[in-house]
C-alpha cells in the first residue's frame, strides 16, 4: 500500500525535506505533510543578500524570509536548516542572468534556479540527509505514468507553474513531490490560517528576488559595468534614427523611453549586441510563428526525434507565463528543434521560453520545452 506520496511504506518511515522559502506555500506543505506523520526536514536556502544584490547596505529582505521559515519550523515541531548557498547561486544563476541580458537575450532566472540550486543542489543535499522525496510549494502536479513520474498543469490554472519547471528531468521528478498541485492558493491560505501560521496572510513575491524593484538593468550595470555600451537606434533597413546608452536598457517589444521622433509608433524588435543596435519597427514586426529552441529537455515518453519527424506534432506550447497555450507544432529538422504557433505571438525574444503540453485542458501532461535561441519574424511588412 502506498503513502500519500506514492512511496510503498508509512509516512512515519518517510522521510521528506520540504524546501522552505518562509512563504505560504512552502510553509502549508511542510504543515501537511508533518500532520499526515512523514519524518519532514525543512531546509531554507539562503541565496542572495538583497543588500548586496541590490548595493544598498541594511536591505535584506531574505533574512525576513529565513526568520519566517524558522518560526514556521518552531511552530510546526520539526528541524529546519538554513543552508548558505549565495556563492553558488551567484555563479549558477545572477552571473549568467547578466551575461545573457547583456547579450540581448530575456533570460528567466526563475528556471535556471529551479535547474541547478533548488532541483540539483538542494536535491544532493536531501539524499545526504537520507530523505526519500524532496518536495516543494510549486503549484504542478506529478504522478506516475507507464513506469515513470510525470509533470501536469495544476488544479489552480491561475498559479500554474509548469512554464518555471519544464527544465525539470525525468531523473528529478521521480524524487520530487509537489503537494498543492490538487489545491487552489485560496484553500491553501485557510490551511495556513487553520494551522495558526504566523505567515497565512504574508503576500506572494512578484519580483524576480535578486532584481527586487524590477530594474534589471541597475543590477547588470553594477554586475557588469562594461556591458552598458552606447551604440545606435536602427531601423529594419539600417538607418540610423538615434543613440542609445546600452542594449541592457531595452527589451524586445518596448514602445516607450526610445527618444527618437516618428511618424508612427516604433518598436524594439530586435537586439544586437555583436553591433550594439537596438533595431525598431512597426507593432507588425514583432509578430513571430516560428521560433528555434535550444538546450531542450523532452518530457513526453518516446523520443521526440520520433515523435516529431515528418511533419511533426501537434502539441500546445506557451512562450508566456502569464499566456495560455496556443495550437502549436514541433519539428525536428537536421537536428535542430523548430516550433511554430499557429496563431503567432508577439515580441517574443532569445532566453524566453517556449513550453510544451500535451493539449489545453487544465491537468494536460507537461511535454517538456526549450530556451529561445532564435525568434524569427514574420514577413517584414508595414
Amino acid at each position: 500500500m502506498t503513502n500519500s506520496l506514492g512511496l510503498d511504506r508509512a509516512p512515519a518511515d518517510t522521510r521528506v525535506v520540504v524546501a522552505m522559502s518562509g512563504g505560504v506555500d512552502s510553509s502549508v506543505v511542510a504543515g501537511l505533510l508533518a500532520r499526515e506523520g512523514y519524518d519532514v526536514i525543512g531546509i531554507t536556502l539562503q541565496l542572495y543578500d538583497h543588500g548586496e544584490a541590490t548595493f544598498r547596505k541594511g536591505s535584506c529582505c531574505a533574512g525576513q524570509d529565513i526568520h519566517d521559515a524558522r518560526r514556521v519550523s518552531a511552530a510546526l515541531g520539526i528541524p529546519h536548516y538554513v543552508l548558505d548557498y549565495e556563492k553558488r547561486f551567484k555563479e549558477a544563476v545572477i552571473d549568467p542572468f547578466a551575461r545573457s541580458y547583456a547579450n540581448g537575450e530575456t533570460p528567466i532566472p526563475c528556471v535556471s534556479c529551479n535547474q541547478t540550486v533548488k532541483f540539483e543542489d538542494l536535491m544532493t543535499v536531501a539524499r545526504d540527509l537520507g530523505a526519500d522525496c524532496l518536495a516543494t510549494g510549486h503549484y504542478v502536479r506529478s504522478g506516475a505514468l507507464e513506469g515513470r513520474r510525470a509533470l501536469y498543469r495544476p488544479l489552480d490554472g491561475d498559479k500554474d507553474q509548469t512554464y518555471f519547471l519544464f527544465a525539470t528531468t525525468p531523473e528529478q521528478l521521480d524524487f520530487l513531490r509537489f503537494p498543492l498541485g490538487e489545491k487552489t492558493k485560496e484553500e491553501t491560505r485557510a490551511l495556513a490560517r487553520e494551522m495558526g501560521l504566523s505567515i497565512a496572510d504574508k503576500s506572494d513575491s512578484q519580483d524576480i528576488c535578486f532584481v527586487p524593484k524590477g530594474s534589471y538593468s541597475d543590477v547588470i550595470r553594477k554586475l557588469m559595468p562594461e556591458a552598458e555600451i552606447p551604440g545606435d537606434i536602427v531601423d529594419r533597413d539600417g538607418k540610423v534614427l538615434g543613440r542609445h546608452k546600452g542594449i541592457i536598457h531595452y527589451t524586445v517589444g518596448q514602445r516607450r523611453g526610445l527618444g527618437i521622433a516618428s511618424g508612427e509608433p516604433l518598436y524594439v524588435v530586435r537586439l544586437d549586441a555583436r553591433t550594439q543596435q537596438v533595431v525598431v519597427g512597426p507593432r507588425s514586426a514583432l509578430t513571430t510563428y516560428t521560433v528555434r529552441l535550444r538546450d531542450l529537455n523532452w518530457l513526453g515518453g518516446r523520443p521526440i526525434e520520433e515523435m516529431a519527424a515528418g511533419n511533426g506534432l501537434a502539441i500546445e506550447a506557451k512562450v508566456r507565463s502569464t499566456r495560455a497555450p496556443q495550437e502549436s507544432v514541433i519539428q525536428v529538422r537536421d537536428g535542430e528543434v523548430y516550433v511554430t504557433l499557429v496563431a503567432g505571438e508577439s515580441g517574443i525574444a532569445p532566453g524566453q521560453a517556449c513550453v510544451f503540453y500535451a493539449d489545453d485542458t487544465p491537468g494536460a501532461q507537461v511535454l517538456g520545452g526549450g530556451f529561445i535561441a532564435e525568434a524569427v519574424p514574420a514577413a517584414m511588412v508595414t
